[in-house]
């Protein structure tokens, strides 16, 4: 249900209070994801046949050819529509702080190691938990993944928690769930189908499919969904694109 729109009076006093209201906004999601998006987009063109193209931007750009809009911008034009038209729904108001966009930078680090750590301590149980990403990394030009990370934060948050995530509980809603089994229910269907998504038995260029990497893949799903329920799209997308870089770094 749309929120009635805010009026100065109804505002939270204290930077705190403040950045936690206008952070999860469209408005300001856009205004952060737009260098991840900037830095993919421009890098695959760049980088030509060394660029590393994210899974969800290659299925998604797929789907618009076979109903005829190839255009190479329409994906990120659509992305920023789409955020837009959300922010509308949801009358918000056309504002935030530009000091919100470094804390939420620095946020997205903090949940991104989070997650670190839990990879860290999943991987000391498997040494083959992420032997195939690490042996297909090695030969990737650091530039290009650095490319790619920005497109993975950017186009699998839109794809598998701003669309499929939202349109999940939107049909659970509809057939008579309660808010909080619609939330459960929508967060792991589609954190199964994140994870389900990085291997080769569902997807032509994934990886082997390996029992440890998919559970831990299948709590990130649940993670980045749980980040993009209570902390907006922007933070769910610097998180994972964070995320991926400390990945390669230790």
């Amino acid at each position: 249900m749309a929120k009635d729109r805010k009026t100065e009076t109804d505002a939270p006093s204290g930077f705190w209070a403040q950045y936690l209201q206008q952070s999860v906004r469209p408005l300001a999601s856009l205004a952060f994801v737009l260098p991840l998006m900037v830095v993919y987009e421009v890098g695959v063109l760049v980088l030509g046949p060394e660029a590393i193209r994210n899974g969800a931007d290659v299925v998604m750009r797929q789907l618009l050819d076979l109903s005829g809009f190839g255009q190479y911008f329409l994906l990120p034009v659509a992305t920023c529509i789409i955020l837009l038209a959300w922010h509308h729904v949801r009358r918000e108001p056309w504002r935030f702080s530009p000091r919100v966009l470094p804390v939420m930078f620095a946020e997205s680090i903090a949940w991104g190691l989070l997650l670190f750590a839990v990879h860290c301590v999943m991987s000391a149980f498997s040494e083959d938990i992420f032997a195939a990403v690490a042996a297909q990394s090695q030969t990737a030009d650091k530039l290009a993944k650095l490319v790619a990370f920005c497109g993975a934060g950017l186009y699998e948050e839109f794809l598998f928690r701003l669309v499929l995530l939202s349109a999940a509980m939107g049909l659970i809603h509809l057939a008579g769930g309660t808010p909080r089994a619609t939330a459960i229910v929508a967060v792991v269907v589609t954190s199964v189908i994140f994870s389900a998504a990085h291997y080769k038995p569902f997807m032509p260029y994934g990886e082997p499919l390996l029992l440890y990497s998919f559970v831990f893949r299948f709590l990130a799903g649940v993670f980045f969904a749980v980040l993009y329920l209570r902390r907006g799209f922007g933070i769910a997308a610097g998180t994972h694109a964070f995320y991926d870089v400390i990945t390669q770094l230790f």
